[in-house]
């Protein structure tokens, strides 16, 4: 999925889960010219630093997919065409910052 979206403009934080800390995927962000913030599993020989305010962060995104959830047409999947989904994706991203 990453290979897809190709090398950015600018370098941009890549928020992954600790389960995608594995060597593979930390080389194809930094390849890519991104900044992966994880931290290392507690067991790691090497363990590397990363930006701990920035991974506070991901709780944000978290907490905005669990709202996106509330709305039922978004989380079923109903709409059959990608225009339309993606249109009240947009709708749900509009309510939620007005709240």
């Amino acid at each position: 999925m990453l290979g897809g979206l190709g090398p950015l403009p600018a370098p941009l934080y890549l928020l992954m889960d600790g389960a995608y800390e594995d060597n593979q995927t930390r080389q194809l962000a930094l390849d890519f010219g991104w900044i992966p913030v994880t931290p290392p599993r507690h067991n790691r020989l090497e363990p590397w630093e990363y930006d701990r305010a920035m991974y506070r962060r991901r709780n944000e995104i978290e907490r905005l997919f669990r709202r996106l959830k509330g709305f039922r047409r978004i989380f079923s999947r109903f709409d059959k065409l990608d225009v339309i989904f993606l249109a009240f994706l947009n709708f749900a991203l509009i309510v939620e910052s007005l709240r």
